[in-house]
């Protein structure tokens, strides 16, 4: 996730890992290289939290894919929580 300083306009940002595709693998490799087809980067602009969004959530994302530096982004999707890590 990526926090904005207030000098900038505000959004947020998160990697969000395919982890139900078939065969999908971890996102970064022991050697440091992603699998873009792996990633998804989401983009809420004018927001500086999105309430719920947070790191091993599951989610089902709806919008519309373009790319940034590379890595396939959805900006402002509308989003389901399907499910929550429990912190013990």
């Amino acid at each position: 996730m990526t926090h904005q300083p207030p000098s900038e306009q505000p959004f947020f940002s998160a990697v969000v890992v395919d982890a139900l595709r078939p065969g999908a693998r971890s996102a970064v490799s022991p050697g440091g290289t992603g699998k873009p087809n792996d990633r998804l980067r989401v983009i809420w602009l004018g927001r500086t939290r999105v309430p719920g969004i947070e790191a091993g959530v599951r989610l089902r994302l709806k919008g519309m894919v373009t790319r940034v530096d590379g890595l396939p982004a959805m900006f402002n999707p509308r989003y389901e929580i399907l499910s929550r890590q429990e912190h013990l």
